[in-house]
């Protein structure tokens, strides 16, 4: 947290005026200036322990012993004090005391002074400690959801479900230590040996993805591979205590294209993660028939493994093999498979020639390695293609179950379920209605349904630095239901891309949005801050670098869980209780972002933790916007105003002044704060750069600038030639001025968050901007930083490719076709301009992700501005799914 801007003694909406200390924390920061990290705030005897009463004494103690109240006023009271001594010692003189007085008086002063400083540097201690602390203590109001709000007992409908999204086909229960399913598989060619499991981008597959996904009962997804395709579907049925039963079908066929597969390994596993039991049912010396098993969570149950049929239920050949072992972790499956296979099996069915075929055999774990903590049963089936498998699981507490959910029971059930869901897709968005063809139909349930299963269920701790702490700390552990921006990438938590997430996800499923926006509100802290990322658990952190596994507790991100918010009040689906029971997280959350968050002048905001090496960057990030690297000041400083940051404060009060409104609490300084920073004089006069003519960033700036090679000098004989670096360099020195060359989406945020009066000619302005294709338009869609910008296309780094400076995002893209409805709709002299926008920016970012999903098979993080062609990490069902509600006009 930092020491500039902090109001936590004042009111939440008091920003950004100066800095008044008393002048007992002003000696306290003086004393401890030699330990930077000790930061003390203003108002800090209000909310440490005890520190109301210590500062009183403290203040009373100043009084008796300083009665003038000037700056020195204890020195010159103990002066006065002395002076008094002398004059009643009896025969002494001013020469002959003199120098005896002034020494004692120094050595007193020597003496307070130390102990001053003592108390003051263990003063800054304490307060550096507690507000560590702090960091890592969870906020104090109850939590909104309860220890056994996931489990079957309270929510037995969604206690399984397809919650691996970073696996190609998995389960898991929504508790701490789940029992884990899912399935491998490896491709049996020759000296090709290729082992499927974890989503990977350098797998290769040529299309993978959820077809039809309804969130709660059911799913189908295809995943095509090279040589053979892959069907997987799961159902499930209600019954017992705990969570009910599910099937899964799995079926294989050939691929046309590519080198045929003569045969495939299919791998299914289970696996416990510190709890639980697993045995075996083994028949025929390899085929694991089926397994028993016991947890905390499920009980007794029962997993069959049906012997692999042909499409119409013809019992096909097959050769088995399976594998119980120890593995240190659930991040540790696909490497306990690799080092268990051997060459040695052979496939010989009747009457076509014995192959050689990779098998799990056995695994050991090396001497001396980490302790293990989950049990591994694996059953591969090879077998030749085409052919269908289906595992049954069956939970034993289900008693009233009438037969078993396999064959033509589970063709019924999957049958039902599709046919539920297609209906129950166009009463919600009516895309038939609306003259869409069957393929766009099906390619917006695909969006859709990778939304939703690609929902899933962490629990771990964070790992966070406070400024007050040397070393990282752990965040308390706890529990994440969310959906993910990629399965293969990104498959964990984002704060900012959550709030674009749940616009969709309210549209199908208001009581799940409620529930995710619940479990990310728990994870608020004791200051109001929510960690921006969540790696949690260990199969989480397989997929981060280490240098990014830290969070940093002075970082915020876009608050666009109140978009969310706003949705579900306006559809009628937050009641009440609900509102009460989250509003003082709300209340806490806003209170950060004013208290840590603000900029230089009253109603401005500026993003912490922008990048601080200016030698390296073209243009510093600001990770902590979500927009990464699209060009702020070129030089950070105390004195930028950030333009995106002060509309979403915007929106985000106007929220908080309809919830407090709602539940008849005080909501007259939310609103007002709403107004204030919606006026449009104030916005032009914080942000309107005229020289530019468009809303801007302020700070310290300069566009003079560029990436070069070091120029380094010749080495010493023998020695070897240093790799220059590619630096920074300056031409013109940066100054005080609204940031140029940097036109883009920033610079919309006053229109695409709806603050502009529709009759502001501002408003024309930007509209010109965003339809002329030297700056913003494409046939694709609205790229993120004008063609004219000095850092279009720019690598920021050697190694760092332009990722906001051109490239067109889904989500900003949806905000501005959202805006464009909105204007279209409202009286006044750019109505028609904005409505003929809107249907124009509608079709063309329609039209080109569907071409692009027709062609490439994915759905993409960014999509190219000059050919339209998706680029980025895939698939990429997070924001750009927001596709479907453009196709529905549901804004």
């Amino acid at each position: 947290m930092e020491a500039h801007g902090v109001t936590m003694g004042r009111s939440r909406f008091s920003r950004c005026r100066p800095n008044v200390r008393s002048k007992c924390c002003q000696n306290t920061l003086e004393n401890t200036e030699q330990y930077p990290s000790v930061v003390v705030p203003t108002s800090l005897s209000s909310f440490l322990p005890g520190g109301q009463s210590a500062a009183k004494r403290m203040a009373r103690e100043r009084r008796r012993r300083a009665a003038d109240a000037g700056p020195r006023a204890q020195e010159k009271g103990l002066l006065r004090s002395f002076a008094m001594k002398r004059t009643e010692r009896p025969g002494a003189t001013a020469a002959s005391s003199s120098s005896w007085d002034l020494g004692r008086i120094c050595g007193v002063l020597a003496l307070a002074s130390g102990a001053l400083g003592c108390a003051a540097f263990a003063y800054g201690l304490y307060a550096r400690w507690w507000l560590a602390a702090r960091t890592v203590t969870l906020h104090p109001a109850p939590r909104l959801l309860g220890p056994n709000a996931s489990g079957p007992g309270l929510s037995p409908d969604l206690f399984w479900g397809s919650y691996r999204p970073q696996v190609y086909f998995g389960m898991k229960t929504r508790s701490p230590r789940s029992l884990v399913t899912g399935l491998m598989w490896m491709h049996q060619l020759e000296g090709d040996i290729r082992l499927r499991h974890t989503c990977e981008q350098s797998d290769g597959l040529p299309r993978y993805g959820w077809l039809l996904h309804d969130g709660v009962h059911f799913g189908v997804q295809e995943l095509r591979d090279v040589g053979l395709s892959l069907q997987t579907e799961f159902v499930k049925r209600p019954g017992g205590r705990h969570g009910g039963d599910w099937s899964w079908r799995v079926t294989a066929r050939p691929e046309r294209s590519g080198p045929q597969a003569p045969f495939v390994s299919l791998l299914f596993y289970v696996a416990t993660d510190g709890q639980g039991a697993l045995q075996p049912q083994v028949k025929e010396k390899s085929r694991m028939a089926s397994l028993t098993g016991v947890t905390e969570e499920l009980g007794h149950f029962t997993i069959t493994f049906q012997p692999p049929t042909s499409e119409t239920g013809t019992p096909l050949y097959a050769s088995y093999n399976y594998l119980d072992a120890k593995a240190e972790g659930l991040h540790r499956l696909s490497d306990v498979v690799k080092a268990s296979l051997a060459p040695r099996f052979s496939f010989a069915p009747p009457g076509a020639p014995k192959r050689r075929y990779f098998g799990v055999d056995t695994y050991r774990i090396a001497p001396g390695g980490v302790q293990p903590r989950s049990q591994l049963l694996i059953h591969q089936v090879t077998v030749s293609l085409p052919c269908r498998l289906e595992v049954v699981f069956e939970s034993g507490s289900f008693s009233e179950r009438t037969e078993r959910l396999a064959g033509e029971a589970l063709t019924g059930a999957l049958d039902r379920h599709a046919a539920a869901f297609e209906r129950r897709f166009e009463e919600t968005f009516g895309l038939a209605a609306k003259g869409y063809s069957l393929q766009e139909q099906r390619f917006a349930r695909a969006a859709l349904s990778n939304m939703l299963g690609g929902m899933g269920y962490f629990f771990g701790r964070s790992l966070v630095q406070s400024p007050h702490a040397e070393q990282p700390q752990l965040y308390p552990e706890g529990p994440l239901f969310t959906a993910v921006p990629s399965r293969s990438f990104f498959p964990r938590g984002f704060l900012w891309d959550e709030g674009f997430h749940q616009l969709l996800v309210a549209r199908w499923d208001p009581a799940l949005s409620r529930e995710v926006l619940a479990h990310w509100l728990d994870l608020m802290n004791a200051e109001g801050w929510i960690p921006r990322e969540q790696i949690l658990g260990d199969e989480a952190r397989t997929k981060v670098p280490s240098e990014f596994l830290v969070q940093h507790s002075s970082a915020g991100n876009p608050p666009t869980l109140f978009l969310t918010l706003r949705q579900l009040l306006a559809q009628g689906q937050a009641d009440g209780n609900f509102l009460r029971s989250i509003f003082p997280r709300l209340q806490s959350w806003y209170d950060w972002y004013n208290q840590t968050q603000t900029g230089p002048l009253p109603y401005t905001f500026r993003w912490r933790g922008r990048d601080q090496d200016t030698r390296l960057f073209l243009n510093p990030k600001t990770l902590t916007s979500g927009l990464d690297d699209y060009p702020r000041a070129s030089h950070p400083s105390p004195d930028e105003r950030h333009l995106d940051l002060r509309c979403w404060m915007a929106v985000v009060s106007a929220v908080m002044a309809d919830v407090a409104a709602r539940i008849e609490a005080p909501a007259e300084e939310y609103r007002r704060m709403a107004e204030t920073l919606a006026d449009n004089q104030l916005l032009d006069q914080h942000h309107w750069a005229e020289a530019l003519g468009t809303f801007a960033d302020y700070g310290n700036h300069t566009s003079a600038v560029a990436l070069e090679r070091e120029r380094l000098r010749p080495p010493p004989p023998g020695q070897p030639l240093p790799s220059p670096r590619l630096l920074r360099i300056v031409r013109k020195p940066p100054a005080l001025q609204f940031v140029g060359g940097a036109l883009g989406y920033v610079s919309l945020f006053p229109l695409l968050l709806e603050l502009l009066h529709p009759n502001s000619p501002r408003l024309g302005n930007l509209l010109a901007d965003m339809r002329s294709e030297k700056k913003l338009w494409t046939p694709f869609g609205l790229r993120s930083l004008s063609r004219s910008s000095p850092f279009y296309l720019k690598h920021n780094t050697e190694h760092d490719p332009p990722y906001w400076r051109g490239p067109i995002w889904l989500n900003i893209n949806y905000l501005a076709v959202r805006a464009l409805h909105h204007y279209g709709q409202l009286e006044g002299p750019y109505r028609e301009q904005a409505s003929a926008l809107y249907r124009q920016l509608r079709a063309n970012l329609i039209g080109n992700v569907f071409r692009q999903y027709q062609e490439s098979g994915y759905i993409w993080e960014q999509y190219n501005d000059s050919t339209g062609r998706g680029q980025g990490c895939y698939p990429f069902t997070g924001w750009s799914a927001l596709v479907v509600l453009m196709m529905a006009e549901e804004y």
